[in-house]
């Protein structure tokens, strides 16, 4: 969209046998249950270390204690070291301090008592990217033993791969695991949750359910119980349920941008979409963006998508959420709008205006990419909460806010590497350019090559023209037909879809772009396009652009040209789209064949979502 970190979790556990004699102390109980000696306390408290996401330049980490004993325990305090140029910047629910590369966090003042059975989180980011060792808890180590002198933990096993998929079963089968001593057994995991230790290096998982989903790793254990790293993981979809997440034969795509920013200070969430009714109308969701950095699909805002806390009365669910449940932010309300509209089916958008300099780079490797961003948006914490993927890359062999020359193979590429890597299960989309002119950015890619990995595109049919031209000529920044005068030769809709369909994109695969703000100059004298202007509009968050709930009483529209709106107040001039020329578009892409319309972004709608409405309505 042009107005505008990612590698599965992985898992460190400690775990060594204890060798060392229980030393007798002569303190009173009450002292024992806090200052418990280190074979005592090792047996009755854990500690896990996570990495729960990576966005190549930092990471956010989490340690998990748990009290696996029968008394209560009142304090905790878990100490690790991290290699040279790995450490901590900023932490929550613990007080995190260090000296030198050894680190040290202790409880809260509320959440350091710990009944039997029961576990505390707390979480970090961090730079550099070493992981955790000699890692210890109140003392002691912190799985629950000493070191065994001379025997070193298992390696990870290989990645294990899957075959003879049903309905209700997958075949797993991975590398052996190498040990100085001897591999005992493996524990697989799905999930991130132990389902069976076995034996060898294969393993049939069942009683799963028709097309669902479900993420694998294993790991090893030696002859004396210490644990290596968790293997990688694969996801695995089973066979049957619902037939795919596209659109049935005939049904059209109403498809809104969510942006990751907007609960901020435009103060827009998920649970808007219900109270606008927007949720009722609309069939897909791009949740935008994802950041693309070293090669790889990285997390945007982390606080946004999956911390933020929200109340009772900010949630979908009606539900307040708690410090210390798994997932947070608009990533759990987007899964309680799923819970509430089953239909609707979530895209991760990757890349828009902002974050598309990554693009060029990542191609280098196609395949790696595209693993790393299956990975991201496949991860075992939100996999449900996603459909697909959305690539939003302005522009492949061609300029926008940077410029790309990887070539006009390089957008096909990208799209069958993805396709290879997330499989028929799962939606491939991509938002692309609308520039019809010769030569244009259009004819930059190869657009129709790529289709066949393509569940659909979204063609960006907007921001053709804008107060980027300070003194004009004023112009529709989204007209659906050219016009006498029109600035440009192929900026508009219909030349776009024309072009696409002559190069061979089939018209079901394109859906019309929809604008939900309009763009302005000021100092214009004239009401009809064509005129003079002295710089742009003011807005209200940018200069020369504003939403369209705020025009649609500030500056009304007063005439039409080329199936859009504009508008001539004072010495303003502004463009849009309203539900009268919304209507229009929806009858002349239905006539045109394509497979319905999306816009950019929910936020710019009014609070019942009457553009929504138009486009839902328009597309019956």
């Amino acid at each position: 969209m042009s107005t505008s970190p990612g590698t599965p979790p992985r898992r460190k556990r400690f775990r060594h046998r204890a060798t060392a004699a229980v030393a007798t102390l002569t303190l009173p109980l009450a002292a024992l249950v806090g200052l418990a000696s280190p074979a005592q306390a090792a047996e009755e408290v854990t500690a896990t270390y996570s990495k729960t996401q990576d966005w190549g330049t930092g990471f956010e980490g989490k340690w998990t204690i748990k009290n696996t004993g029968t008394t209560t325990l009142n304090s905790w305090t878990v100490e690790w070291d991290f290699p040279s140029g790995t450490k901590v910047t900023s932490a929550w629910d613990a007080t995190v301090t260090n000296s030198g590369n050894h680190w040290t966090a202790k409880n809260k003042g509320w959440n350091g008592t710990l009944t039997p059975g029961a576990s505390v989180s707390f979480g970090f980011n961090g730079s550099g990217d070493g992981a955790p060792d000699n890692c210890e808890l109140n003392g002691a180590s912190c799985d629950g033993g000493g070191e065994v002198p001379g025997d070193n933990p298992p390696s990870a096993p290989g990645t294990p791969t899957a075959s003879g998929i049903t309905d209700t079963s997958a075949k797993l089968s991975w590398s052996a695991a190498t040990d100085d001593k001897g591999v005992k057994n493996y524990d697989v995991l799905r999930g991130g949750s132990v389902v069976a230790t076995v034996t060898g290096t294969s393993y049939t998982d069942t009683g799963l359910t028709e097309g669902t989903d479900y993420s694998y790793s294993v790991q090893a254990r030696d002859t004396a119980g210490q644990t290596g790293p968790v293997s990688g993981s694969v996801t695995v979809r089973t066979t049957g349920g619902d037939p795919g997440p596209g659109p049935g034969p005939g049904d059209k795509i109403n498809l809104g941008y969510f942006t990751e920013w907007g609960v901020y200070g435009r103060n827009y969430h998920v649970k808007n979409l219900v109270t606008s009714g927007s949720a009722e109308k609309i069939t897909h969701i791009n949740y935008s963006f994802g950041n693309v950095q070293g090669g790889k699909c990285t997390m945007g805002d982390s606080y946004a998508a999956i911390d933020k806390a929200y109340t009772a009365d900010q949630s979908v669910s009606g539900k307040a959420d708690t410090w210390d449940q798994p997932l947070r932010g608009n990533f759990n309300q987007l899964r309680q709008l799923k819970a509430k509209y089953p239909d609707i089916k979530v895209l991760w958008s990757f890349g828009g205006w902002t974050w598309s300099g990554g693009f060029g780079d990542a191609m280098k490797n196609p395949a790696a990419f595209a693993k790393s961003c299956y990975d991201l948006v496949e991860d075992p914490r939100w996999a449900d909460v996603f459909d697909g993927i959305d690539l939003d890359w302005e522009y492949p062999n061609a300029c926008g806010l940077s410029c790309d020359d990887s070539g006009p193979a390089v957008f096909k590429d990208m799209m069958k590497a993805m396709r290879a890597e997330f499989g028929s299960g799962n939606l491939v989309t991509a938002a692309i350019t609308a520039d019809a002119s010769d030569g244009g950015k259009i004819d930059s890619a190869d657009y129709a090559g790529a289709a066949q990995y393509s569940d659909w595109y979204n063609v960006m049919t907007y921001d053709f023209f804008g107060a980027w031209a300070k003194n004009g000529p004023t112009a529709p920044h989204s007209p659906l037909t050219s016009y006498p005068g029109i600035p440009q030769d192929g900026f508009n809709s219909a030349d776009a879809i024309a072009k696409l369909k002559a190069k061979g994109v089939p018209a079901e695969k394109l859906l019309l772009g929809i604008g939900f703000y309009g763009r302005g100059w000021t100092g214009v004298t004239q009401s009809e396009p064509g005129g003079s202007a002295t710089g742009p509009a003011t807005g209200t968050y940018e200069s020369g652009i504003e939403d369209y709930k705020v025009l649609k009483g500030k500056c009304p529209a007063n005439g039409t040209i080329a199936g859009t709106a504009y508008a001539h107040c004072g010495s303003d001039w502004w463009s849009y789209d309203t539900p009268s020329t919304i209507a229009g578009k929806m009858t002349w892409a239905k006539n045109q064949g394509l497979g319905g319309a999306f816009f950019w972004e929910f936020s710019g709608d009014t609070a019942n979502g009457e553009l929504v409405s138009a486009i839902g309505n328009g597309l019956k």
